[in-house]
């Protein structure tokens, strides 16, 4: 039986998160089946991200949104971030927010870079949850990132 994995993006990001996720996906895994949904804003996430596990049977969820810089956007980020987990406790299924957000990049370029490599990375991640999970342990206390150049260990 091939995994579903939901891929739910929002017309308000500036960059095409989830195509990127896709193909690096499929660079990894065959078989697998995505069901795409579309939404205004990062605060549709969660009911879009649930509805994906609960009615469509996803095994997973990449949640992808690209909040503005302003005050206001940093609390309708933290809402849906609430409610992604909210979503995810209520479904036993793990939904991974992807957010970049505006005012992470120095300039339009540099968003680009980070919005794709966040992305591809989070993609690398799902692999690693859905179809080899035991892999994740070597990377446990390194302080890895995904967007930017990883923290390192201590």
């Amino acid at each position: 039986m091939s995994k579903k994995i939901g891929i739910c993006s929002t017309t308000f990001s500036r960059y095409d998160m989830g195509a990127a996720a896709i193909k690096q996906i499929k660079k990894q895994v065959d078989g697998v089946k995505f069901i795409e949904r579309y939404v205004p804003g990062v605060k549709d996430l969660p009911v879009a991200s649930k509805k994906l596990i609960e009615e469509d049977g996803c095994d997973i969820v990449m949640a992808f949104g690209m909040p503005g810089g302003e005050k206001i956007d940093k609390l309708c980020a933290h809402e849906a971030s609430t409610g992604l987990i909210q979503a995810q406790l209520m479904t036993n299924t793990h939904i991974l927010e992807v957010f970049v957000h505006e005012d992470e990049g120095i300039n339009d370029k540099d968003l680009k870079e980070l919005a794709h490599n966040r992305a591809v990375q989070h993609a690398d991640n799902l692999v690693k949850m859905l179809f080899k999970p035991k892999s994740m342990k070597k990377e446990i206390g390194k302080g890895i990132r995904e967007g930017r150049e990883n923290k390192g260990p201590l």
